[in-house]
């Protein structure tokens, strides 16, 4: 799609009034605050709009700027973060905010190829930065963006491709429109989000749809076309939940404070890199595969008393995991150097992933069924 002079005036300007009269009212559309803008960008990644706005309000509430974000434990980001999940995106959420203040003063960089210097933050998070809160001149591309251009253009084949996508960058760079880039961008994103869609793309209601060349072929709805998927992998693990008769339980703490005491790193991976059931990865009879490594974790055979709860399925990015929990109540916790004991019913207000989330909702229902 090659627009110039009138056409493309009039296809910039009929997208902006589309976007202006019926953009979402989203939270982070209401300042212009690089901070606020940053916060929501790098919490929507591969995250629904829907699932983010509780978090970025509660973040928001209790990180108002990047000063007290900086300041604040990583266990208290984590919490806030919890449920969220990508976890790696609120560690580097603070290291940003830590150069922010060290290298820039306390003042959010106002440049994009400054702004590309923070932790966590690549081309695209840093030109929807630049262009909303600062009305720099670039344009975003990310999913949304390249399937409305790859919709406009016929563009075929894998986008995320180096060349194409560089090709689709070039596209989007032409389309900007230099008067309103913030705007612009965000209209771009919000077409892809909520008309040119994935599946069943809504063309009849599309602002720009006499420019898009696939819906006058009639092969809309067949870009871009679909990428060959990972396989998933199947990956069975089990999860011991220790109780004493304080109702405290043991948990396992992020791998970088672990030590020799500590189960591989690769299965606290699994989960997200937080606050944790003492778990394994197993094949075969879960029960007896845990049986012979807690035996060795807590030097000495578990209870045999011990219940078998439900099984947790849960997903993480291409591995399904299948979790086999077994809650054993104790007289006392075995001492870990690397193990920090909780009060079960306070494990949910940690900083833990959703899994573990699970596994405490599992364990908690079936003491209140089989109290002490």
């Amino acid at each position: 799609m090659n627009l110039s002079g009138r056409e493309l005036a009039t296809f910039r300007k009929s997208l902006l009034a589309w976007f202006r009269q019926f953009q979402r009212e989203l939270p982070w559309r209401k300042s212009k605050d690089p901070y606020r803008v940053w916060l929501s960008e790098i919490m929507l990644q591969q995250t629904r709009v829907a699932a983010v706005i509780p978090y970025y309000e509660r973040f928001l509430e209790r990180f108002p700027d990047v000063k007290s974000l900086a300041a604040a434990p990583e266990e208290e980001v984590l919490r806030l973060w919890s449920g969220l999940g990508y976890y790696s995106r609120a560690r580097n959420l603070q290291k940003a905010a830590l150069q922010v203040m060290g290298e820039f003063g306390g003042q959010f960089p106002q440049q994009r190829e400054k702004i590309l210097s923070l932790a966590g933050i690549g081309d695209y998070t840093a030109s929807a930065i630049a262009s909303i809160a600062l009305d720099e001149k670039c344009a975003v591309l990310d999913g949304n963006v390249a399937r409305v251009l790859a919709r406009l253009g016929t563009i075929h084949g894998d986008l995320r491709e180096a060349r194409r996508w560089k090709e689709l960058q070039a596209q989007a760079d032409h389309l900007l429109d230099p008067s309103a880039p913030g705007d612009w961008n965000q209209a771009m994103m919000e077409l892809g989000a909520t008309l040119c869609t994935p599946s069943s793309p809504q063309c009849l209601l599309c602002p720009v749809a006499t420019f898009c060349e696939a819906r006058k072929l009639g092969v809309a709805d067949l870009l871009p076309e679909a990428k060959k998927k990972r396989d998933f992998v199947d990956v069975k693990m089990a999860s011991i939940i220790l109780v004493d008769d304080k109702n405290r339980t043991l948990l396992l703490p992020p791998p970088a404070k672990n030590n020799p005491d500590d189960l591989p790193d690769h299965v606290p991976t699994l989960l997200s890199n937080l606050w944790h059931f003492p778990t394994i990865p197993v094949s075969g009879d879960p029960a007896k595969a845990a049986e012979a490594a807690w035996k060795k974790l807590f030097h000495g055979a578990l209870p045999k008393k011990r219940l078998a709860l439900p099984v947790v399925r849960h997903s993480v990015t291409y591995r399904k995991l299948t979790v086999h929990a077994f809650l054993a109540q104790v007289p006392r916790l075995p001492k870990l150097s690397s193990a920090t004991f909780f009060l079960l019913k306070e494990v949910t207000s940690l900083a833990i992933s959703s899994l573990t989330r699970k596994l405490t909702n599992r364990a908690l229902a079936a003491l209140k069924k089989s109290p002490h």
